[in-house]
């Protein structure tokens, strides 16, 4: 792990500071085993005032020490990293969505993979954001999603979702959610920020019942009757997030 040199406003903020959160600069760690992508990513991030880099690390284990050490808001992570060079981005989100849910995890990966997508939002697309390497060179883009997982928020790359949801949508002259009842939206709204059934009831004032009736016609009136149950509320999720424009 490599800490993070000073970056504009120097001083720590301290004390009543904190009360006002949009003065306070959001944390990031940021995890990328490709030495001149993370030297390029740590330049771009030092280019906004909004983001203080805390750390920065190539692998796993670093990246878990960092998380444990500086206490960030968000993780910018790569997908694949040592020691096995397959998911250990999606294993550090995991862990985060159980151990500190707070903190946002901006997924990077090379290809518009459906599959590590998915596996990002099992838990919930609250606080996730994937997107292609392609687009971090954008700072703009790239500093909204920090904002927006840091709030809570999520973000997918067109390009994932678009493959994900194109078989359907061609097929289809209107959106895919415009066959949804007023009340089966606001049950696909409350999917979206990673409720579970009895969570959807609580808030919406519904029976169990009442609440798996409206998911079984979502997910019909969305084609994903037929897909394993965790991977249809994910992609409902997407088909959602993606109207939205998110």
């Amino acid at each position: 792990m490599v800490p993070a040199p000073p970056q504009r406003g120097g001083k720590p903020l301290t004390g009543l500071c904190l009360a006002y959160s949009r003065q306070v600069p959001i944390r990031v760690v940021l995890a990328e085993d490709n030495y001149l992508l993370r030297e390029g990513l740590t330049q771009l991030l030092a280019m906004s005032d909004e983001i203080v880099l805390v750390a920065s690390c190539g692998d796993l284990p670093d990246l878990e020490r960092a998380i444990a050490d500086t206490n960030p808001d968000v993780v910018i992570t790569d997908i694949r990293m040592p020691p096995t060079g397959t998911d250990e981005g999606l294993q550090a989100a995991h862990r985060l969505r159980g151990e500190r849910p707070e903190v946002g995890v901006v997924v990077l990966s090379q290809f518009a993979e459906p599959d590590y997508a998915l596996a990002l939002l099992e838990d919930g697309a609250a606080g996730r954001a994937y997107l292609l390497k392609e687009r971090v060179s954008d700072i703009d883009q790239l500093v909204r999603a920090i904002r927006e997982v840091a709030s809570g928020g999520s973000v997918i790359d067109p390009a994932v979702v678009e493959a994900l949801v194109s078989s359907r949508t061609a097929a289809r002259q209107s959106s895919p959610l415009a066959e949804l009842t007023p009340r089966e939206t606001e049950v696909l709204s409350q999917v979206a920020q990673g409720r579970n059934n009895a969570g959807i009831a609580a808030v919406l004032s519904l029976t169990d019942r009442a609440v798996e009736k409206h998911i079984n016609a979502i997910f019909s009136k969305l084609g994903l009757s037929e897909e394993p149950d965790t991977h249809r509320r994910v992609k409902a999720t997407l088909v959602y997030l993606a109207e939205r424009g998110h």
